[in-house]
């Protein structure tokens, strides 16, 4: 399966949602490259629509290589296993986490320009990103919106690994992805139009949502 753009798989995943069942009551966004996916659900599945703002923790030296991913309000998530295969000590670790924290901050103050975080306490929330590929910030996301008090929270995206797809369904209520493909090399692979998301884009879809 190949998608147009994100507004495209969007309006593909809103469809799988509604086929499932879903009413949630929220929908978060994971920026910058869920956001435009995460306008068309929260727009077709008439829900409330916000940002929520996790970050990969990149291996030193392979950043592109996740060995766990930070969240807000202090969630932590990490792979042990990658963690302890690079040899990667403690101070290593935090400082990276130390460094994608601050960045964290920024985008949380740049995306939401002081506007409230939408209350997920007691809801039903579905959490939508452009893609699944290690799952590490997914799982991070899943975790913060548990940690507010979530009633049912259901992992959304258009296209996802296998490994990463059965990972979330142990930690999400419920996992929906259209596309698993058998052979699954990265999430760009299944955009015809994979544009990088920038912040100024992200802060429009989200001041005209």
């Amino acid at each position: 399966m190949t998608f147009t753009d994100r507004r495209d798989a969007g309006r593909q995943l809103a469809e799988a949602l509604q086929q499932g069942g879903h009413r949630p009551t929220v929908v978060l966004a994971l920026p910058r490259g869920g956001v435009p996916v995460a306008v068309e659900v929260a727009a077709l599945l008439g829900a409330q629509l916000d940002v929520l703002v996790v970050r990969k923790l990149g291996l030193p030296g392979q950043p592109e290589l996740a060995m766990g991913a930070i969240g807000e309000d202090g969630v932590r998530v990490m792979n042990a296993g990658v963690v302890r295969q690079a040899g990667v000590t403690a101070a290593a670790v935090e400082r990276v986490v130390q460094h994608e924290a601050a960045e964290l901050d920024r985008r949380v103050q740049a995306y939401r320009g002081g506007r409230p975080a939408a209350v997920v306490e007691g809801r039903d929330v579905v959490v939508v990103d452009d893609g699944l590929a290690t799952g590490a910030t997914a799982q991070a996301a899943v975790e913060v919106v548990r940690a507010h008090g979530a009633r049912h929270v259901t992992l959304a995206v258009p296209v996802g690994s296998r490994e990463a797809v059965a990972r979330l369904a142990a930690v999400a209520d419920d996992v929906v992805c259209p596309d698993v493909p058998r052979h699954f090399r990265s999430v760009g692979d299944h955009y015809a139009d994979f544009t990088q998301v920038e912040d100024a884009t992200v802060v429009r879809l989200l001041a005209g949502a």
